[in-house]
């Protein structure tokens, strides 16, 4: 039986942030299951970096469907969790049901992978105090409310913690996160 790992997000994730970490763990070994608010098809954004823009722009991405809604999931059959960034978190911070999944994580020191705007969730369920993550740079003063160090770095690792800026960091995101999971949860 495969280790399995949860990945939650919502509509409005970032394509990459969801897909890349989702086909890169499946590549290597583990299975995968995506939660989100309830079992149906996500539509995800393509955030780009374009000359001109002060920050990012927003088009339609993919489409992808959950394999169960936050209210299903047993974190306790997870070996890790991922956090995707894109604008689903700022909505799915407040969620009673994403703060139970993501607490889990933390209190029983699984690893846990978080990109982009992930740190809301973070931030929001009260995981960060005392620790160092990256998130998108707009997100440093959140980082810091939250009680964390804020680090402009495309993998940052604090213990079982792997996060980064955005989808150009996935390289190094990746594959620090991947290091963590070979230690603490290798792949059947």
């Amino acid at each position: 039986m495969a280790v399995k790992v949860l990945l939650i997000t919502g509509d409005a994730a970032e394509s990459l942030e969801v897909l890349y970490p989702y086909q890169r763990l499946r590549e290597e070994g583990y299975q995968v299951d995506i939660a989100a608010p309830s079992r149906k098809k996500l539509r995800f954004v393509v955030h780009d970096f374009e000359d001109g823009f002060d920050t990012y722009t927003e088009k339609p991405g993919y489409t992808w469907p959950a394999d169960l809604a936050f209210d299903e999931v047993d974190p306790a059959g997870y070996a890790a969790l991922v956090i995707p960034g894109g604008r689903a978190p700022e909505y799915l911070r407040n969620d009673p049901e994403v703060q139970r999944i993501t607490r889990h994580f933390f209190e029983t020191d699984k690893p846990v992978a978080q990109i982009c705007h992930g740190p809301q969730i973070t931030a929001a369920t009260g995981v960060l105090q005392g620790r160092t993550t990256a998130a998108y740079p707009a997100l440093e003063p959140d980082v810091r409310a939250a009680g964390a160090t804020y680090r402009d770095g495309e993998a940052v690792v604090d213990g079982v913690l792997v996060s980064a800026r955005a989808w150009p960091d996935h390289p190094g995101w990746l594959r620090a996160f991947i290091e963590v999971l070979r230690t603490k949860a290798p792949a059947a």
